[in-house]
């Protein structure tokens, strides 16, 4: 225990965020019970004790033009953090996430003499890798959730620390299946197909059509099959819906309010949108597909920017293709049936690929909120 009490600032930007902070302010008091702790944060950060000087919800703002029409508040709420944080001088500073905002606000402290971390890498190992450097400059250590990202940053001499992903904590290695059936009303012994078409308006505009009418497919060629589509919101499922009845009006499926951890665990497969949700359902062992669709330049322009050769977490995890990703073009009521019907069967396919993915998930299981205190308390030495 020290004398002096240590000094924490921290900045979060969305839920994730706070749900991360709040779990490393946490581990930080398990082990110094008089920190503080100052910045901006969400309910749950403010619950474990962190002074708010700015909400959360102020730095929430998502899309260019959102983005400019709050840019003066944005600019001048990093100014003021910038202002005093440098009079408070913290042990040390967290950015968790965010990085547009933090990454910059990370580097002028630094050069005032304030140790940095930055929490969650940005994606710079797929795309815009240039941004490495500046986060070099401006950070003394990233927290990495997963293995491949620290391999990165190693190549360009940045430190960091790969510390697990909370997710794999948060997550048992052998979920409940009938446990989450009884939850959502599903038989144990029905065949259960789970429809993820993502949570922003347009992946749903551009994958809804083309997942129900695979789940269409399936239902004719295996017979019984039970389809659950968890959606994240009220808005969505309204969109959800609309599509359906212009493309699969006939088709029953089990829409649902959030959910979408239980709907993982409770299908025998899933179809979805690439993103967190293929980690979730891989680490919930559910054998999926990925589907996804842009718009063409948006398309043309990525295929241009990404430097990896898959798009889903469990291929980049694994380094290989593991899961199936049916991407633009590819991705067609079909082909996305032909992929996921050896799926819903049990047989060898199928075990090989959940054993994999417990494999896996042991790999990022490392008690994440406990390896970031401990990493935080290793610069204020």
């Amino acid at each position: 225990m020290s004398v002096q009490p240590l000094t924490f600032a921290l900045v979060a930007g969305e839920t994730s965020g706070d749900i991360l902070g709040a779990g490393l302010i946490r581990a930080l008091k398990a082990r110094h019970p008089n920190a503080r702790f100052v910045g901006v944060a969400g309910p749950l950060m403010q619950a474990e004790g962190c002074e708010a000087w700015y909400e959360m919800e102020e730095l929430a703002v998502m899309g260019i033009v959102e983005v400019l029409g709050r840019l003066s508040r944005l600019l001048h709420i990093r100014r003021d953090l910038l202002r005093r944080f440098t009079e408070l001088q913290p042990d040390v500073f967290v950015g968790i996430d965010a990085p547009d905002f933090n990454i910059t606000l990370e580097g002028r402290l630094k050069r005032r003499g304030i140790r940095t971390v930055h929490y969650v890498s940005p994606s710079v190992w797929a795309w815009r890798q240039k941004r490495v450097f500046k986060i070099g400059r401006s950070t003394d250590l990233v927290l990495a959730f997963l293995p491949f990202e620290k391999a990165f940053y190693d190549r360009f001499n940045v430190p960091c620390r790969f510390i697990g992903h909370t997710m794999a904590d948060a997550m048992p290695l052998q979920p409940d299946k009938l446990a989450a059936r009884d939850e959502l009303g599903i038989a144990a012994d029905a065949r259960c197909l789970a429809l993820l078409p993502g949570s922003r308006s347009a992946e749903v505009e551009m994958l809804s059509a083309d997942f129900l009418k695979a789940a269409a497919i399936l239902r004719q060629q295996v017979g019984e099959l039970e389809i659950l589509v968890p959606l994240v919101n009220p808005r969505r499922r309204e969109q959800f819906e609309k599509i359906k009845s212009e493309v699969a009006p006939e088709l029953h499926v089990h829409l649902l309010d959030g959910k979408g951890r239980q709907a993982m665990i409770a299908s025998d497969a899933a179809i979805l949108a690439s993103g967190t949700a293929a980690l979730e359902c891989m680490l919930a062992k559910c054998p999926m597909v990925v589907g996804y669709r842009m718009k063409p330049f948006t398309f043309w322009l990525a295929k241009r920017l990404v430097k990896t050769d898959w798009v889903s977490l469990p291929n980049l995890l694994a380094g290989r293709e593991l899961v199936k990703e049916l991407l633009q073009q590819e991705c067609q009521p079909e082909r996305l049936a032909d992929a996921l019907r050896p799926l819903l069967t049990a047989g060898e396919t199928r075990d090989n690929l959940i054993a994999t993915f417990t494999e896996l998930h042991q790999q990022i299981r490392w008690n994440a909120d406990e390896q970031a205190a401990e990493a935080v308390l290793e610069l204020c030495q």
